[in-house]
């Protein structure tokens, strides 16, 4: 009889899903990127701070505590993260604000982080929102039902995210990640607006071009007229887009060597941060930057699979949330490096330096884990 009672118990825990091929992309990812931060940032570092580890170390610890925490959201029911919709939002929405407090952090021109006393620990509150807006919108698809398919219920979908995106670019001034934020939304509400999106790039793109030098002295067309031409900003703000196709292309198909990069010597700014991908070119070459670009597929098209076989509604969204957010983030990153778009400073995730942009995005997995161990193998 109790042998009977083990076997059927041992049955129902079998017949629960746990994606380890997604767990291994991350960690692998993870490990890349850590390997790569070091590569990119030994000569500023040692330049800088005499330990050529300085940075590699500093994400490490930020990698280990998204971990623990991605384990322990990983095993907490997604459910329960439902109530805190509202209420994460408001908080992202504070915090935000907290950055033109004297709690706000300047770097490299910007002030989009927070101080956390003592700790010596900075949180970008956009990081936060892009969160708190997945739980949001997830929550608020599942309380409006099929009205969302209404035209009231699209232009409520789409104004929800409006005032935290418009915060985050102009308290911050960080319009990249406004738009990721807008991106989700599109892509949580209605995948076809894309198509909208790109049509008013293009259409922005061509008023810069017509308008000409009427537009150089603002700052965000200028970018637009050094990414449409920037050998003619070679020193001013389109130096950084030369220097790392200075790097993709000194790489040729297999790369100079890890830790072989002359880039990374001062040339390139931000290397370990929002330029890595250029240093992945040169050192590994078009088969590395292919092999991290497969990775990114394998990462999306698991996360799309758990988020056909979720169990609600509610746990689908919130993967496809952590998908749209994922894939927007690295599709602006690549597309910046290789200018096929204009700068916009976005980190590549889980490889780029940054320690809340690690903590959050490992966060995002758990979730995305805690949805997929609630999938019946039978289901899938």
């Amino acid at each position: 009889m109790a042998e009977a009672r083990r076997r059927r118990k041992k049955k129902q825990q079998s017949e629960y899903f746990f994606d380890y091929s997604l767990l291994f992309i991350v960690l692998f990812l993870l490990g890349f990127g850590l390997i790569m931060i070091y590569s990119a940032s030994s000569y500023e570092a040692y330049d800088t701070y005499g330990d050529a580890a300085f940075y590699m170390k500093k994400q490490l610890v930020a990698n280990i505590i998204g971990l623990v925490g991605m384990i322990i959201i990983a095993n907490i029911p997604y459910h329960f993260w439902e109530r805190f919709a509202m209420l994460g939002y408001v908080v992202s929405m504070i915090l935000i604000f907290l950055v033109k407090t004297p709690l706000g952090i300047n770097s490299h021109g910007a002030t989009r982080w927070i101080g956390i006393p003592h700790t010596g620990f900075n949180l970008q509150p956009a990081e936060v929102a892009k969160l708190c807006m997945i739980l949001f919108l997830a929550s608020l698809v599942c309380k409006m039902g099929k009205s969302v398919r209404t035209m009231k219920g699209f232009f409520i979908m789409m104004g929800a995210p409006l005032p935290i995106a418009a915060c985050v670019y102009l308290i911050t001034d960080n319009l990249s990640s406004a738009i990721i934020i807008m991106g989700i939304a599109v892509l949580m509400v209605f995948v076809i607006m894309g198509l909208s999106v790109v049509a008013a790039a293009a259409l922005l793109v061509f008023v810069v071009v017509q308008m000409g030098d009427k537009i150089g002295g603002k700052f965000r067309l200028a970018r637009i007229q050094a990414w449409l031409n920037p050998e003619s900003q070679a020193q001013d703000k389109g130096f950084q887009t030369l220097q790392a196709l200075y790097a993709i292309g000194s790489g040729g198909i297999w790369g100079k060597g890890l830790g072989q990069s002359m880039q990374k010597l001062s040339f390139l700014p931000e290397a370990q941060n929002d330029m890595i991908f250029s240093i992945i070119c040169e050192e590994l070459g078009l088969f590395g930057a292919v092999a991290i670009i497969l990775m990114f597929i394998m990462l999306l098209w698991r996360m799309m699979v758990i988020a056909n076989n979720a169990p609600d509604l509610f746990g689908a969204m919130l993967v496809v949330g952590v998908m749209g957010h994922i894939a927007i983030q690295a599709i602006l990153n690549i597309a910046v490096v290789t200018n096929s778009i204009p700068n916009t400073g976005i980190s590549l995730p889980f490889i780029s330096y940054g320690g809340s942009s690690a903590l959050f995005l490992l966060s995002e997995i758990g979730l995305v884990l805690s949805v997929a161990r609630r999938i019946q193998l039978k289901e899938l």
